[in-house]
C-alpha cells in the first residue's frame, strides 16, 4: 500500500447450487489463498455464497437462513485476515428478500450494499425473489449490530484515507445511471461488483468494454468478479469472466470457462492525482453517503502488474501503426494551418541525417501534400561543420532528395572560425562555447534563409530534449513552429520506422533504415577515425530511460522514488539499479534547471497526454528548487 499500490483480488471459487456448506468452504479457501497472495481487498461473484441459479429456491426459509449462517462463518474467518472481502449473498429484511454484497473486514459485517437494478428480461427474472435495494442507504439490525444497508456505501481505510471502497452489483453497472457514479463523486477510488453475467457470443468484449469505460469515466480502479462453473447449465453458462481495471486500462483478464483468482495492484495515488487534475469531476459540495472505516495494515505491496518499458509506444503492433499515422497527420495538419495563415512560400528544415529533423522533413512533406504545394518549395538545408561525419551528411544529402525537396548546403565552419576569432575563443578548446556556437550559426542560417525565401523555419528539437534542456538556448532550441515538440524520442524513432516501413520509394527507405541505426549524437564535436565522437545517450543517459521518468513524473505525478521503483522492476534485464538511480538523478536536476528554455518554446502541435508547452499543459517557474525531488531520492540512496 505505500507508494499508493493497493492488491486486489477477482476470485470466482468453485460452487455447487443451493450447497451452502460446500460453498463456504470454497470461499473461505480462496480468502485464504487471496491473503497469502497479500490481496488487500478480495471480491466473490453475486449471490455466490448460495449460488446465483437457485431459481425458486430463494423462497425457501432453510435457504436463506444457512446462508445467514455461512455469512457469519465467513466474516469470522476474516479475523486474522488483513483485507476487506465482498461476497454475494441473498438477506432478509423485513419481509423482502434482497440481493446484497456483505463487506466483511476483521470478524464483522460492515455493511450491505444492495443491488439497485434488478433485469427482469431475457433470461433474466430477479424480481420474481428480489426486491430493488432503498433509493438511500439507512441502518438495519444484524446480529444485534447497527449495520448500513442500502446503495453507494463507501468503506474508508484507517489507514490510508485515500483508499475508499464501494460497491455494486452486476446489472448496476449496466444500467443507465450506475450508482458507482455517485460512490466515485463522494470520494470512492475503487468500486468491486459482485456479479453474475452469463456468456452469449461477444458478450464478453461488451463486458471488457464496459468495465473498462467505466472505470475511465469514474477515474477509479474497478473490480469485476463473475460467477462461473458450478452455477446451474439448466438455461445458462457462466464463464467466470474476471476483470481488474484502472481508469480505462484493463490490468488483468481470466481466462474465461475455468474458475480462478486474479490479482493486480490499482495504484490509489495515480487516481486521486488524476481527480485532482480534473476539473470535471467534482465532489458534491455536501457528503451525504455514509463512510464506514475499515481496518488494514500499511505495508509494501509487492507488484505483479507490469509497465511498459516505453510508454509512449503502444505494445500492439497494429494500434502502433495506427498512432503513428495519427501522430504524422496531427504534427502535419498543424503545420499546414500554420504555413497557410502565415502566407509562408516556403517550409526550411535544417537536416542533419538524424533522427529529429529527419521527422520533421518526413512532417513537412506530409503537410505540403495536405497544401497541394510542390515539394520542391521545401528548402532542406545541410549545414555541415566540425563533428559531421559523412554516414550523416549523406543520408541528409539522400532524404532531402528523395523526399522531392530543394537541397541546399551552407558550410558553416568559416563562420565559426570568424566568430571565434570575435569573441577571443581558441578553436582548440572544445567546450561549450565550441559547440553551442555552431548550433546557434544553423539556426541563424536557417532563420536568414527563411527571410530570403518567404518562409518558415520548422522547428526539429522533441520533447525529450526539451525536458532534458539538452538544446542550445536560442540555437536548435528556436524555431517558427516546431512540429516535434511534444514528441518524445523513443517514439520518434518509431515514427521513422513506420514512415520508412510504408515508404513506396526503395531509396527513400533505405536512407530512412540507416538513420534509424545512426547513434543519437548532436556532432558538434569532431570525428573520431570518421565515425561519431558524441554520443548523446553516453552523455546524458538513455533515452528510453528519461522518456520513462517523463512520462510518470508529468502524467502521474509521482514521485523520484515511485519512479525509480517501477523503473527497477521495468528495465531489471536492461540496467542496474545504480545506473536507474543516477539517470534518475540527472533527469531531476535537469527538468528543473533546465525549466528557462521551454518556458519560451516556439508554437507546436501538442498530439499526446503529455506535452510541455509553457501555454498550455505544463507551466512551471524558472526557478523552482528541486530540493524535494533529490530529497526523495536520497533515502534510496542511502538504502542501496
Amino acid at each position: 500500500m505505500r507508494q499508493g499500490f493497493v492488491k486486489v483480488a477477482a476470485a470466482t471459487p468453485d460452487i455447487r447450487v443451493a450447497d451452502v456448506a460446500y460453498n463456504t468452504e470454497k470461499i473461505c479457501g480462496a480468502m485464504g489463498e487471496a491473503a497469502s497472495e497479500g490481496a488487500k481487498i478480495v471480491v466473490f461473484p453475486e449471490l455466490c455464497i448460495t449460488g446465483y441459479t437457485c431459481g425458486d429456491l430463494f423462497s425457501q426459509e432453510v435457504l436463506l437462513r444457512e446462508a445467514r449462517n455461512a455469512l457469519l462463518k465467513i466474516a469470522s474467518f476474516t479475523s486474522d485476515k488483513d483485507m476487506i472481502v465482498f461476497v454475494g449473498t441473498p438477506l432478509s429484511v423485513d419481509g423482502k428478500l434482497y440481493n446484497v454484497a456483505a463487506a466483511l473486514n476483521r470478524g464483522e459485517v460492515l455493511g450491505f450494499t444492495t443491488k439497485t437494478f434488478l433485469p427482469n428480461y431475457g433470461e433474466f427474472y430477479e424480481m420474481r425473489h428480489f426486491t430493488p435495494g432503498p433509493q438511500n442507504a439507512q441502518e438495519i439490525l444484524f446480529e444485534g449490530n447497527r449495520v448500513p444497508f442500502g446503495p453507494q456505501i463507501l468503506f474508508q481505510a484507517a489507514s490510508m484515507e485515500e483508499l475508499v471502497v464501494s460497491a455494486e452489483v452486476c446489472e448496476d453497472v449496466w444500467s443507465p445511471i450506475p450508482p458507482s457514479i455517485y460512490a466515485a463523486m463522494e470520494g470512492a477510488a475503487v468500486i468491486v461488483n459482485c456479479s453474475a453475467s452469463d456468456e452469449t457470443i461477444g458478450k464478453d468484449g461488451y463486458r471488457r468494454n464496459l468495465i473498462r469505460g467505466q472505470s475511465a469515466r469514474l477515474i477509479a480502479g474497478y473490480v469485476y468478479a463473475n460467477a462461473g462453473e458450478g452455477e446451474s447449465t439448466t438455461d445458462l453458462v457462466f464463464g467466470g469472466h474476471n476483470l481488474i481495471t484502472e481508469n480505462g486500462v484493463v490490468l488483468k483478464e481470466s481466462e474465461r470457462f475455468r474458475n480462478n483468482i486474479i490479482y493486480s495492484e490499482i495504484d490509489i495515488y495515480r487516481l486521486v492525482g488524476e481527480r485532482r487534475k480534473n476539473t470535471t469531476f467534482k465532489a458534491p459540495e455536501e457528503r451525504k453517503l455514509p463512510r464506514i472505516p475499515f481496518h488494514i495494515e500499511l505495508e509494501e505491496t509487492e507488484l505483479t502488474r507490469r509497465f511498459s518499458q516505453m510508454p509512449f509506444v503502444p505494445d500492439n503492433e497494429q494500434e502502433r501503426e495506427e498512432r503513428c499515422e495519427e501522430i504524422l497527420t496531427i504534427q502535419a495538419m498543424g503545420l499546414k494551418k500554420r504555413l497557410a495563415h502565415t502566407r509562408a512560400k516556403t517550409a526550411v528544415v535544417g537536416i542533419s541525417g538524424g533522427l529529429d529533423s529527419t521527422l520533421a522533413l518526413l512532417v513537412a512533406a506530409k503537410a505540403f501534400d495536405m497544401l497541394g504545394w510542390e515539394k520542391k518549395r521545401i528548402i532542406a538545408v545541410t549545414m555541415p561543420c566540425f563533428g559531421t561525419t559523412d554516414r550523416t551528411y549523406q543520408n541528409a544529402c539522400k532524404m532531402a532528395v528523395q523526399v522531392g525537396a530543394e537541397l541546399k548546403e551552407v558550410r558553416i565552419a568559416d563562420a565559426v572560425n570568424v566568430h571565434f576569432r570575435d569573441i577571443g575563443h581558441d578553436p582548440e578548446d572544445h567546450n561549450v562555447t565550441y559547440e553551442n556556437a555552431q548550433a546557434r550559426e544553423r539556426t541563424q542560417v536557417l532563420m536568414d534563409i527563411a527571410n530570403e525565401k518567404n518562409g518558415m523555419v520548422i522547428g526539429t528539437g522533441d520533447m525529450s530534449e526539451l525536458a532534458l534542456g539538452w538544446a542550445t538556448y536560442n540555437g536548435d532550441h528556436m524555431s517558427m513552429y516546431g512540429v516535434n515538440a511534444s514528441v518524445p524520442k523513443t517514439l520518434v524513432r518509431h515514427l521513422v520506422k513506420y514512415a520508412a516501413d510504408t515508404a513506396k520509394d526503395r531509396e527513400l527507405q533505405e536512407v530512412l533504415y540507416d538513420v534509424l541505426d545512426t547513434p543519437v549524437s548532436p556532432e558538434l564535436l569532431p570525428p573520431k577515425e570518421g565515425s561519431i565522437a558524441q554520443i548523446t545517450e553516453d552523455l546524458v543517459g538513455p533515452y528510453e530511460l528519461h522518456d520513462f521518468f517523463l512520462y510518470y513524473m508529468l502524467r502521474f505525478g509521482y514521485e523520484p522514488s515511485k519512479i525509480y521503483r517501477i523503473a527497477a522492476e521495468t528495465f531489471e534485464d536492461r540496467y542496474g539499479t545504480a545506473a536507474i538511480l543516477k539517470w534518475l538523478e540527472i533527469f531531476c536536476r535537469r527538468f528543473f534547471s533546465q525549466q528557462f528554455k521551454r518556458s519560451c518554446l516556439p508554437d507546436g502541435p501538442k498530439v499526446g497526454t503529455v506535452a510541455l508547452s509553457p501555454r498550455g499543459d505544463w507551466r512551471m517557474p524558472s526557478d523552482a528548487c528541486v530540493a524535494l525531488w533529490m530529497k526523495d531520492l536520497e533515502a534510496i540512496s542511502q538504502a542501496d
